[in-house]
């Protein structure tokens, strides 16, 4: 049943039941409290002004004769007491006033009192048509004990009347609470539907740059600021998804075309029955070979950078950069065979996937070949966990600097050289991903310098050990 009920429903009946029981606690506590009271008051009316109750001997000048059971006169001469009195011996005799009340039931108790076993007490009797009373029995004279009974009428007549009202002010204030509960919880989750309608609407129209109102420090505050947070990286994340479709299809469009070109041209050759050249025909496959690897290396860091945007990077482990340095070079050598390429490494470990950070130094390696003249020198340095990576190029414009980690940015100089321009972004990400830094500076004497740093691994082997 709870289930189907909505939280405002929720709220309203456990507030009506906190406030149920608390109401219930305080009218069972009035009434014992009051009871008590009440029963004190009558017993010390019992025990008379001075809590000694009559005596055997104001019962006998009271009648005016020498029994004990003589009727006793109306009036104040038995002290205020109701003429319900009884006397006790001590072998058990009971003798009452008679034609005054309905004799008092004796309980063993009593003769108890009159033996002197016992002290004077209170209890709770019947008369003999069975009307409920409460008895004071004391000790008297030596053997004689008097018990005074007064009706518990007045007082359970009191406690009928004040039960009656607690329960009519109880009902009252769980319906006042049930009431106050869902003004309280209207109140209250009126933020809540706030939210709810401003995250539908989002959900309904995609519309990430709505925004949520979040004044306060209160918690629906800081639900609204982590639902504007959520929107705001997920409105980054379209953004960065349709940016890379617009650049990849930018950069798919100019090979493809290309191929498209070289295709038709071998295509209309053979359906018109002029067949090309040899040397032309080989100088055009070759083309779109050529075309092909761009494509295949275009799509591949297309992947990489995707995977990494996705939020998802390699398994982080203790990666020995040096290793890492070596394959990267040995792996590059055959890309530049007239080129020299100057290695020479410390031994370093970081925290990091090996993979990316592989492909990260294969990328500047790359850079340094491709710009280097023929006969150039590549200069490669890893000390302390500084990497640099030199070439003999035209070097980089300075204000070429900032935009060379931007994806698909290529300088107007290296337009007209194979590429994605996703190389340096690739490498720039997986070096970010492991804690470290990455530069581009110009290189004194001219040239380019790439520069990054990794932190070292904390439980890497000793260097050296």
């Amino acid at each position: 049943m709870r289930r189907h009920l909505s939280l405002r429903a929720r709220l309203a009946v456990l507030t009506s039941l906190a406030v149920a029981v608390a109401v219930a606690a305080c009218a069972v506590g009035c009434w014992f409290v009051v009871r008590g009271r009440l029963m004190d008051q009558l017993d010390q009316s019992l025990s008379g002004p001075r809590g000694g109750g009559p005596r055997a001997a104001d019962l006998r000048s009271a009648g005016q004769q020498g029994s004990l059971c003589d009727d006793p006169p109306p009036g104040d001469r038995l002290g205020g007491f109701l003429p319900t009195l009884l006397v006790v011996s001590r072998d058990g005799t009971v003798c009452s006033p008679p034609r005054t009340t309905i004799p008092l039931k004796v309980s063993p108790d009593d003769v108890a009192i009159a033996r002197g076993l016992k002290g004077a007490t209170y209890r709770d009797g019947t008369l003999t048509d069975g009307t409920p009373v409460r008895v004071f029995t004391r000790p008297d004279q030596p053997g004689v004990a008097v018990s005074v009974a007064k009706p518990l009428t007045q007082v359970t007549d009191s406690l009928n009347g004040l039960a009656l009202l607690l329960l009519a002010l109880s009902a009252v204030g769980v319906v006042g609470a049930a009431v106050a509960g869902l003004l309280i919880a209207r109140a209250g989750l009126k933020p809540v539907d706030q939210l709810t309608d401003v995250v539908e609407h989002i959900a309904r129209t995609e519309d990430l740059a709505t925004t949520i109102p979040a004044g306060g420090t209160d918690e629906i505050a800081r639900l609204s600021r982590s639902f504007n947070s959520m929107t705001r990286a997920l409105a980054g994340s379209r953004e960065r998804q349709q940016r890379l479709i617009v650049d990849a299809g930018h950069e798919l469009r100019t090979p493809l075309t290309s191929l498209r070109t070289n295709v038709d041209l071998m295509l209309r050759s053979e359906t018109t029955g002029r067949p090309l050249p040899d040397a032309d025909k080989k100088r055009l496959l070759v083309n779109v070979k050529a075309q092909l690897v761009e494509l295949s290396s275009l799509v591949g860091d297309l992947l990489d950078l995707s995977r990494a945007e996705s939020g998802t990077p390699g398994a982080s482990e203790v990666v020995p950069l040096h290793e890492v340095v070596e394959n990267a070079v040995r792996r590059v050598r055959p890309r530049g065979p007239s080129l020299h390429i100057d290695a020479q490494v410390s031994p370093w470990y970081a925290h990091g996937d090996a993979a990316s950070l592989e492909r990260a130094v294969v990328n500047l390696l790359d850079n340094a070949v491709k710009f280097s003249p023929s006969d150039g020198t590549v200069t490669v340095r890893l000390r302390a966990g500084e990497l640099t990576v030199r070439d003999e190029g035209p070097g980089i414009p300075a204000e070429d600097l900032p935009y060379v980690f931007d994806r698909f940015w290529r300088s107007p100089s290296a337009r007209g050289l194979p590429g994605s321009g996703l190389g340096l972004a690739i490498a720039a990400r997986a070096v970010r991903e492991a804690g470290g830094q990455i530069r581009l500076d110009p290189a004194d004497g001219g040239g380019t310098r790439a520069w990054l740093r990794l932190p070292g691994a904390l439980d890497a082997p000793l260097i050296g050990g």
